[in-house]
């Protein structure tokens, strides 16, 4: 994965935390994710294609997911619900789209979001494509943003011979 991928997806995170959620959030150190499991327990993810393509998932902690649908929905609910789903899956699709604004020039779309939840769900990226995995810190709590992009035309995986 191209590195300068990556600092859309970290800028878009900050700006949708900040401006739509009201919430200062630090970046930690990336790390090349290895494995299916995602860093929370609720996740979001999104399909991207064009001159690149692949996923990006927004994982949050059961904390930050819960106060960011009461930021969002006005009342706090008790355990993860639809409400905190429907939030999840905006978030992602916020995240998702300020970052393909910024690489205009690969001229992605992106599709609808997916939210899984629970503590041992798993999230396969396609073969081959190398995640990067962004922590973040709030006083909500934890969260992380993955992302694994490959240029289109590249194959997931070698050609049998």
């Amino acid at each position: 994965m191209k590195a300068e991928w990556i600092n859309p997806f970290v800028s878009a995170t900050v700006s949708v935390f900040a401006k739509m959620l009201n919430c200062e959030i630090e970046r930690g150190n990336p790390t090349i994710k290895n494995g299916s499991n995602p860093c929370h327990d609720v996740s979001g993810i999104m399909g991207l294609q064009g001159k690149a393509c692949g996923t990006v998932v927004v994982s949050l902690s059961r904390a930050a997911a819960l106060t960011a649908t009461e930021v969002m929905m006005g009342t706090k609910p008790e355990d993860i619900d639809a409400d905190v789903v429907d939030v999840v899956g905006e978030i992602t699709n916020m995240v998702a789209g300020a970052a393909k604004a910024q690489m205009s020039e690969l001229s992605m779309s992106i599709g609808l979001p997916t939210v899984i939840t629970g503590n041992s769900h798993l999230i396969n990226f396609p073969r081959g494509v190398v995640v990067i995995s962004i922590p973040f810190q709030s006083t909500w709590g934890p969260l992380c943003v993955d992302v694994g992009l490959r240029p289109s035309g590249v194959p997931s995986e070698p050609a049998m011979v």
